[in-house]
């Protein structure tokens, strides 16, 4: 059983940056692949980013692409969203998940069905 917390949203300025933090408790966190996911009002929920249980490697959706880093802090059960150069389109519910890595250090899941646990979101609003 994994229980995550996540951390750090509000509201922010076009071009401004976050950093998302994301608590997870339990003892099997390194044993889990990481991910964020976010839901905007009306929209389907969308993968943004993942991390495997090894910290390499790392996947993105393409449009955070160069603006958005994921981390994990496998000692403090740690996993962040550093998001930059945010823009208005990004304003949604960001979620992070924990998904069983099956063994696989090197594994990333990139869609919301590899996951069994998630947080229960956090809210980030761009204004323009």
């Amino acid at each position: 059983q994994v229980q995550l917390v996540e951390s750090g949203g509000g509201l922010v300025q076009a071009g401004d940056s976050l950093r998302l933090s994301c608590a997870a408790s339990g003892r099997t966190f390194t044993s889990h692949v990481m991910g964020w996911f976010r839901q905007a009002p009306g929209k389907e929920r969308e993968f943004v980013a993942a991390i495997s249980s090894s910290g390499s490697p790392t996947v993105y959706a393409n449009s955070m692409k160069g603006r958005f880093t994921i981390s994990r802090d496998n000692a403090n059960n740690l996993v962040f969203l550093q998001m930059n150069n945010l823009q208005p389109e990004d304003t949604a519910v960001y979620f992070c998940a924990a998904g069983d890595a099956r063994g696989n250090t090197r594994l990333v899941l990139t869609t919301t069905r590899g996951y069994s646990y998630w947080g229960q979101g956090t809210q980030v609003t761009v204004s323009p």
